[in-house]
């Protein structure tokens, strides 16, 4: 009799959770069994495209994500047109809905978003007044349009300027009233909203700023809007779009704790078991979120928690908008004002129309302002992430490089497209392959700028830069053929790696590591007069090092002679005799990294020293693994080597505080565990795949903090123990990290 699989239910068939199921889908198809509800009578479509079905560009089918097909094709059961009205969570865990439906959930999502603000004007029930929300708004607004007339849209954020955009394609005289002094004030400094305001006013919008609405007049529909100065003006359309209200009300009638939104922890679970919330309905350490990013990233880490898949918690996101309003490219990101950081870098040119702002807080980077070229947003908005250092910035006039020099900049990992997860690679190779000559071919073979469409510039010159010629002069030459690590296989060292680990997918996953040891060698072994017993000393703790991150298993004592010195490292304090903060810190990062690292088994032997102070040398610069206090912080290099051939450690960057400086050790030490070859020293492996490539990963938080816990799973013996886990299922090297070593290691 097969077992019942664990029944998922979804309340709410928006961007949210829809992702979270397809990310699910992704990682283990057959696990749950799967239900969705969702109030709209549509399959899931894509609400941040409404602007451009209410401009015209687009249709219902144009921005339908998953058709009907796709729920049925992974044996979903779709339930539209229904609303969820209480979640029972005690012996019967039940949703039930307004028609009466009951489904049962072993795991729940709530993924029931937002709605408009209405701001309490007088008047916002009359005919004529419409929010800016879902698709029937968008409908009601097109018939609304097809009398003539004028329209006043109050609110000149995002939705108000993106609303007001598509009344004038419309045919509808058009004018924004908002109560700030410039345009989109959240995101935008007042130079930026100028340059904003004057093309929008050359499209033929007009505004009315500083503008507090006391009442929306006319007997019974509206007519026009009343001012608190005692102005009016007339309207035959008044359109809402002042904000986003998260939809708590099925959490408040079944007992989830909710503030501003649905109240989630770094695991987006509600205070019911079983319970998770994502979306614009969730908030997350006092932040519930309205733009589509954090919702994927909460959705990815959610389906691996669900999946008990490794994962990181969420800890929530860097916020950033992008206008999608045709003619106007809009980028800002992170903290832009004044008030709250210095300014690193501001350029502007004004017969261009172009505008750039960087902002730093104690010399990193933490916000961005590009009008008019957003060709930067992507490498902004990582070196945000990264809280990277002023140093990274581009000099000269603003680092206006040009969009084409900007996308030959970016490493070929680098993530493009955050909604679809698509890479500069798959771009480039996309358009060479195919011989793709625009932005929307682009779009339709790899679904890069499909969603937000905020990625469309860099997509763009993305292009221009493979039409060029510049992917195929950019490509590393091919490296000659390797030789073979020993007779037994026709591999070098890459080969066999990539030949191992390709073999092992297809073992049984209880199998132990003597007989998944020889069944991978059987199969990649292509040298059959060789007299072969199960391979040798070279590639048989090579192969077990591959697949269950050891070496030791099954091999005999003289191999175990070759192993000796590669569990563990050799570690090397350096402090004064008293106990200053730096000798103690230092002294507690030197016996964790010792604790920590005794247990691990690596490719190769490691040294690392750890120094108080410039005054006490331990040779930080000439270990693979060196840290220094310094005035800023702890010092980071990696790399070095003392004997022959000497080579002096790069400084990978400079870390706040002793967690964070031990915590990059371990990330490196894993990274170094994941991607080097088998007997490759750490220092040979850093030479090999550059300084580059190591500081993208672990300069990147998100990256590096993936990396330091399944190094402390490990370490633990988490990954270790049991029925021999293979080292590639402990947790898989992130893919835009893994396509930018791949890239530099071939």
């Amino acid at each position: 009799m097969l077992k019942q699989k664990p029944r998922l239910v979804v309340i709410g068939n928006g961007m949210a959770g829809i992702r979270c199921l397809e990310e699910i889908l992704k990682l283990d198809p057959d696990r749950f069994e799967i239900a969705v509800i969702g109030d709209e009578r549509r399959p899931n479509y894509n609400r941040i495209m409404l602007s451009k079905v209410l401009q015209g560009s687009a249709s219902l089918e144009d921005i339908v994500l998953n058709p009907y097909e796709w729920y049925r094709e992974h044996g979903i059961a779709l339930h539209t047109g229904e609303r969820a009205v209480r979640i029972h969570a005690g012996a019967c865990r039940e949703v039930e809905t307004a028609s009466g439906m009951r489904l049962p959930w072993d795991r729940l999502i709530v993924a029931t978003g937002s709605s408009a603000f209405v701001p309490p004007i007088p008047g916002t029930d009359k005919k004529g007044v419409i929010s800016f929300r879902n698709l029937e708004d968008c409908n009601a607004m097109i018939r609304a349009s097809e009398a003539g007339g004028r329209a006043a849209v109050i609110g000149g954020g995002l939705l108000g300027l993106e609303a007001a955009r598509g009344l004038l394609n419309l045919g509808m005289e058009t004018e924004v009233v908002h109560n700030a002094p410039f345009l989109m004030n959240r995101q935008l400094d007042e130079t930026a909203a100028k340059l904003l305001r004057r093309e929008l006013e050359n499209q033929g919008m007009r505004f009315r700023m500083g503008a507090h609405t006391e009442s929306i007049t006319g007997p019974g529909r509206a007519r026009g809007l009343l001012f608190s100065d005692g102005t009016r003006m007339r309207a035959d359309l008044v359109v809402l779009a002042v904000g986003i209200k998260p939809n708590t009300e099925l959490a408040a009638a079944s007992g989830i704790r909710s503030s501003r939104g649905i109240l989630v922890d770094d695991e987006l679970e509600t205070n019911l078991p079983g319970v998770y919330a994502i979306g614009e309905c969730a908030e997350h350490r006092g932040i519930a979120y309205g733009l589509v990013a954090p919702l994927f990233e909460q959705a990815k880490v959610l389906a691996r928690r669900l999946c008990e898949a490794p994962t990181e918690p969420y800890r929530g996101s860097i916020l950033y908008a992008q206008l999608k309003v045709s003619g106007v490219d809009v980028f800002s990101a992170g903290e832009i004002r004044e008030s709250e950081a210095d300014v690193a870098q501001r350029w502007e040119d004004g017969i261009r129309g172009v505008y750039r702002k960087v902002t730093m807080k104690e010399g990193r980077i933490v916000g961005a302002i590009l009008y008019g070229d957003t060709a930067e947003s992507g490498t902004l908005l990582k070196q945000i992430r990264q809280e990277a250092f002023v140093s990274a910035l581009p000099s000269g006039s603003g680092g206006q490089g040009g969009a084409r020099e900007a996308a030959a900049a970016l490493p070929e990992g680098e993530r493009i497209c955050a909604c679809g997860d698509v890479s500069k690679a798959e771009i480039v190779q996309a358009v060479m392959r195919d011989g793709l000559t625009t932005a929307d071919q682009v779009k339709q073979a790899t679904g890069a700028s499909g969603s937000c469409g905020g990625c469309r510039p860099m997509v763009a010159a993305l292009v221009e830069y493979a039409k060029s010629g510049g992917a195929a002069a950019a490509a590393p030459a091919e490296e000659p053929e390797e030789e073979a690590v020993c007779g037994c296989v026709p591999f070098g060292r890459s080969g066999l790696k990539s030949a191992a680990k390709a073999a092992g997918r297809s073992l049984p996953a209880n199998i132990g590591a003597a007989g998944a040891n020889a069944a991978v060698l059987r199969e990649i072994r292509l040298v059959p007069e060789k007299n072969w017993e199960g391979g040798c000393g070279v590639c048989r703790p090579a192969v077990l090092y591959y697949l269950f991150g050891h070496a030791e298993t099954e091999v005999g004592d003289e191999e175990k002679d070759n192993r000796r010195g590669r569990r563990g490292t050799a570690v090397r304090v350096a402090a004064p005799a008293y106990s200053s903060a730096a000798a103690v810190e230092a002294g507690a990062i030197g016996r964790r990294w010792s604790e920590r690292w005794e247990k691990i088994v690596l490719p190769g032997p490691v040294e690392a020293a750890v120094s108080a102070g410039p005054d006490y040398p331990a040779g930080v610069p000439v270990r693979d693994i060196g840290l220094r206090r310094c005035p800023a912080g702890w010092e980071f290099y990696a790399g070095g080597h003392a004997e022959h051939p000497v080579r002096q450690g790069e400084l990978i960057g400079i870390m706040d505080n002793a967690e964070d400086a031990a915590a990059i050790g371990d990330a490196l030490l894993q990274l170094y565990r994941e991607e080097a070859f088998y007997d490759e020293p750490l220092w040979e492996w850093f030479g090999r795949i550059g300084l580059r490539t190591v500081r993208e990963v672990l300069l990147d938080r998100t990256l590096r903090e993936e990396l330091a816990l399944r190094f402390e799973r490990e370490s633990k013996g988490v990954a270790m123990s049991g029925a021999e886990p293979r080292f590639e299922d402990f947790g898989s090297f992130p893919e835009k990290a893994e396509k930018s070593l791949e890239s530099a290691s071939n």
